[in-house]
């Protein structure tokens, strides 16, 4: 089997992302992330997304994969965006919901777009050298895909699924918010799932470079 890390500490995501690559799995074994959390300096989803891949390829030595996920709300100017999970400042999911719709307020344009940038890392073999010899560091092999999923903010939360933005999300092929859809439903539409199955035939390249 080949390890490979998922950058994350979020239980959800785990769990999440086990169900999203499925098949792309068979011969890997996607283990948790136990190493410190990387500043996300980025000013993009992918840039973030690379960062927390390269500092667990670093901190493990293994494959890693990471996500940057977000909702970019239109009446305000795209935030909370790549700043979704720290939006009120105590990184709770309630707080965050609650500062989005208090900054909303009764605005009549309520689009709104979840992002999520997905992100592989895979570190070079231990001794390799770069293209100019032992003097130089040979490089990670690095991929990114970007996905969206349009909807709307609702004017409350609703549903009791699903995490983050979820319960004040509808998205635009449903008729429910995101925390009202089943499992199986969210997985076939959402924005994490269309990023990591982009990103799902590189994952399972791992498995049969091997």
């Amino acid at each position: 089997m080949v390890k490979v890390v998922l950058a994350t500490h979020n239980a959800h995501k785990v769990d999440e992302l086990r169900r999203i690559l499925g098949e792309a799995l068979e011969g890997i074994e996607l283990v948790t992330y136990e190493g410190p959390e990387p500043v996300e300096d980025g000013d993009t989803f992918e840039a973030n997304a690379l960062i927390k891949a390269r500092a667990a390829a670093a901190y493990t030595g293994l494959p890693a994969i990471a996500d940057d996920s977000g909702i970019a709300v239109a009446a305000l100017d795209g935030a909370p965006g790549i700043h979704s999970a720290r939006y009120a400042g105590t990184r709770d999911d309630g707080d965050n919901l609650r500062l989005l719709l208090e900054n909303l307020g009764d605005a009549t344009d309520r689009r709104a777009t979840f992002v999520c940038a997905a992100a592989l890392v895979v570190p070079p073999p231990v001794g390799a050298v770069g293209p100019d010899g032992p003097a130089e560091a040979a490089e990670s092999d690095e991929s990114v895909e970007l996905a969206e999923w349009p909807g709307v903010v609702l004017t409350a939360p609703a549903g009791s699924g699903g995490f983050g933005y979820d319960p004040v999300f509808r998205p635009d092929d449903a008729d429910r918010s995101a925390a009202e859809l089943t499992v199986a439903e969210k997985d076939a539409t959402s924005h994490r799932s269309q990023a990591f199955r982009a990103l799902a035939p590189r994952i399972a390249a791992l498995a049969s470079a091997e």
